[in-house]
């Protein structure tokens, strides 16, 4: 049995957690928040609104079933660092192509094992999310604790340019290219029983956008032709799209003013559906404020209420920041949803235009799949819109 190898979890307040070294050689600062999902931690790591972020999972042990290409949401990983309990010995699943271990060596991430993730994670919801420092490399408590004070508040960054892509694309093509082909029997296309005959043409802006809501996009009847964080107004309406959609994405909400000019602008002529921070877009492009939660809500057992038809879902959710309800008084907006732990806003539609958003992920991924029927709604929306019934 090879030797085992020292790392360090230092935070912001002086706490330090001494466990075992996985993943990459180095040494990152980042905010330390924690996900509460069973399962799902490559879809966790590769989702980029964890950029900047250093994941605590809760599940005991992580990384039995390895990683595959199948599952990434994004190119790469994008969360700075992982906190586990435990990391699996024995990799068995027959699509894994690697272990995570040697997945994380292999994009230079950094992990710790071997720690009280029970007493972190509840530090964090009384102390809440907290700069911090992880490191695989020698380090003293003194060092590791100065480093996470020295990183930047998550608060105030725009983490979107470093996650949006750099130019227009159709995702149809990007998507056959790198999935379909791969996965998927020859004359085939990924969802197609699914998919409605007609197909609506809608600019999906990325903020940091999963894969997986391009994928459900497409099964849902939309010809998806994704746009940067950057792309103006004027560019989304050369392209003569039906819709808008709003993805996800990392950062501070208020941040980011040239996107909440962007949406603003689209809104009187569009149907548009946010999710995630695009929920938080439309929030400030209607004149409202976010602030940010004390630990946020990540995991797979998010409990949400629809206000207007009182139906309960259980949601895959990943933000740190929601809308302030009394901001969004006299702006146009109903608050639909609310989060049945804390009763912040988890959904929001306009009085008058074809707008909605939710704070959640209906494509999961990992999670359940109770909110999937949120992109049928964006697919009638606009054929009323379309057929001149709103």
């Amino acid at each position: 049995m090879s030797a085992t190898k020292p790392a360090i979890l230092a935070l912001e307040d002086g706490s330090v957690f001494r466990g075992v070294a996985f993943g990459a050689d180095a040494t990152i600062a980042g905010e330390c928040v924690f996900n509460t999902s069973m399962t799902g931690y490559q879809e966790i790591l590769t989702d980029p609104s964890y950029f900047g972020q250093i994941v605590t999972l809760t599940a005991v042990q992580i990384g039995n079933y390895g990683v595959n290409v199948e599952d990434e949401e994004h190119s790469a990983p994008r969360a700075s660092g992982l906190v586990v309990r435990e990391i699996s010995p024995v990799v068995s699943n027959w699509r894994s192509t690697m272990s995570l271990t040697d997945y994380l060596k292999k994009y230079g991430i950094p992990g710790i094992s071997e720690i009280d993730t029970r007493a972190l994670t509840k530090k964090l919801r009384v102390d809440g999310a907290m700069k911090s420092c992880l490191s695989t490399l020698p380090l003293t408590d003194a060092e590791a604790v100065a480093r996470a004070k020295g990183w930047q508040d998550m608060a105030g960054s725009d983490y979107v340019k470093e996650t949006t892509c750099k130019a227009p694309y159709h995702w149809r093509a990007e998507d056959a290219a790198r999935f379909n082909a791969q996965y998927l029997p020859v004359g085939t296309t990924s969802g197609a029983t699914h998919t409605p005959a007609k197909r609506f043409k809608v600019a999906a802006f990325d903020y940091g956008a999963k894969y997986t809501i391009f994928r459900k996009l497409v099964r849902h009847g939309f010809d998806v032709h994704v746009f940067p964080a950057t792309a103006t107004a004027e560019q989304v309406r050369e392209y003569g799209v039906d819709g808008v959609f709003l993805s996800n994405g990392p950062g501070d909400p208020a941040a980011l003013p040239y996107i909440h000019k962007t949406v603003s602008g689209l809104l009187p002529d569009y149907p548009i559906f946010g999710i995630c921070l695009g929920n938080q877009m439309l929030t400030h492009a209607l004149g409202g404020t976010t602030f940010k939660l004390k630990f946020g809500h990540r995991g797979g057992n998010q409990p949400v209420k629809n206000l207007e038809t009182g139906k309960v879902s259980i949601t895959a959710q990943n933000h740190g920041f929601a809308a302030d309800p009394k901001s969004l008084e006299n702006r146009g907006a109903i608050i639909t949803e609310i989060n049945l732990n804390d009763n912040t806003v988890e959904g929001l539609r306009h009085k008058e235009l074809p707008v909605f958003s939710v704070q959640y992920h209906p494509e999961a991924a990992p999670g359940p799949n109770d909110a999937d029927p949120l992109f049928t709604d964006f697919y009638k929306l606009i054929e009323k819109r379309k057929a001149g019934k709103i």
